[in-house]
């Protein structure tokens, strides 16, 4: 009997950064819920975490028809899937010896499977998250010292235990994958994760004991970027200077997501008190109470909507948490349905739900999320676009609208 595959869990991802860079109103403005949903998919939110959302196309207009999600919601077209966010502690240098709150950052780290790094991009703070002149400080050096210190994080926790680990390795007792997959239990990290690493790194898989720390550290750092994968978020593009320090990062080969957390926070209170009419990602809005307004609110929409949203196309923090999930996670969108000619479940709700799971998931893993007896039941799924039948080993696409047939069901 097959299991329930582990790379089909809901992913967790991590807003990191050092102080005073946006981070919190970052959150804030992503978990801000515009509305209501039936069915969260996260039983228990603790308060360092929040409900963000995956914004993608739904497809009720392309078969015509009216949804009613029950895990998601719609908004003309637009479906919004919850995913689970983790508002870590302000990072400083050597937080990985314990300075800050450094212990209590790198334990919300570790259950994050990838991490958007908010920065300064104007430079307007400095490497302890103090306020500076804009444009006084390099934010190459914010991406830099976060990416050694989760690094050495990881480093410190196997130095210890590496002679142990390495010699049990060599005399062939035990594998040195295997090791090192019990070592970094409870941190996101999988096997294949540490295999791909092994493999880039200089580290000598058959003779461990010869390694030299700078050796592990280089493996440990492959291993980081494998199974933590890190998302540049250049927050603050409203103040002078932050353009340019956007260009230049990419230009040295960041992949960097221009931001106004302020603003995109703004938007959705505004939405919130229906003064608004707008979706998170939206490139423009619409003012539904003009007479609503005060005249310092009519002020700042006006700025958002000419130095930002004219300017960048969005707010950037709908494309960055878009980003970490379809880019950095490698997901897609797939929508199950019970009924393929109604498009609906057992209820008659239609096109329900939407689930994001990992490129490669196949039929039958998508069963085993929907619920573990339709998984072990499963006979085969119908592609609804198709209506063709399809195996367990059919791996889904982007949007595809499947059913699952079950041995149960058919029966």
């Amino acid at each position: 009997m097959k299991d329930r595959p582990e790379r089909i869990k809901s992913k967790l991802l991590g807003i990191v950064g050092k102080p005073n860079v946006g981070k919190s109103t970052f959150f804030s403005a992503a978990t801000l819920i515009p509305v209501e949903i039936a069915n969260y998919p996260f039983t228990t939110v603790k308060p360092n975490r929040g409900v963000g959302f995956i914004r993608t196309t739904c497809v009720c207009k392309e078969f015509n028809v009216k949804d009613n999600p029950s895990n998601s919601v719609c908004i003309n077209g637009v479906r919004l899937i919850p995913v689970e966010l983790v508002d870590c502690a302000g990072l400083v240098p050597d937080a990985w010896k314990g300075r800050g709150l450094g212990n209590q950052f790198l334990d919300e780290v570790r259950r994050a499977d990838a991490l958007l790094h908010i920065i300064d991009v104007a430079g307007a703070t400095d490497l302890e998250g103090r306020p500076v002149k804009p444009g006084s400080h390099d934010p190459l050096e914010d991406i830099k010292f976060l990416e050694r210190e989760i690094t050495m994080w990881m480093y410190k926790i196997i130095s210890k235990d590496w002679p142990k680990i390495s010699r049990t390795a060599e005399t062939g007792r035990r594998n040195l994958v295997s090791l090192l997959e019990d070592r970094f239990s409870g941190l996101s990290i999988r096997r294949e994760h540490i295999v791909e690493a092994i493999r880039s790194s200089s580290l000598n898989a058959e003779k461990p004991t010869s390694a030299k720390e700078e050796d592990v550290i280089d493996f440990i750092d492959k291993l980081r970027r494998i199974a933590k994968p890190i998302l540049i978020v250049g927050n603050k593009i409203d103040v002078a200077g932050a353009e340019e320090n956007i260009t230049r990062l990419r230009d040295l080969g960041f992949n960097v997501i221009p931001c106004c957390a302020v603003a995109e926070l703004a938007l959705r209170k505004a939405s919130e008190k229906n003064l608004i009419s707008y979706i998170p990602g939206d490139s423009d809005f619409q003012i539904l109470k003009e007479n609503e307004l005060k005249e310092n609110q009519r002020r700042a929409l006006k700025a958002i909507r000419e130095k930002i949203l004219l300017k960048y196309g969005s707010t950037g923090v709908q494309d960055a948490i878009n980003s970490a999930f379809f880019n950095l996670l490698n997901m897609i969108t797939v929508f199950p349905v019970e009924d393929p000619e109604r498009l609906s479940d057992h209820s008659g709700r239609v096109l329900p739900d939407a689930y994001l799971v990992p490129k490669g998931t196949t039929a039958r893993d998508l069963a085993y999320k929907i619920h573990s007896e339709l998984g072990e039941s499963f006979v085969y799924a119908i592609d609804v676009r198709t209506k063709r039948r399809v195996g367990e080993d059919y791996v889904l696409k982007d949007r595809d609208v499947i059913s699952i047939v079950s041995a149960k069901k058919r029966g």
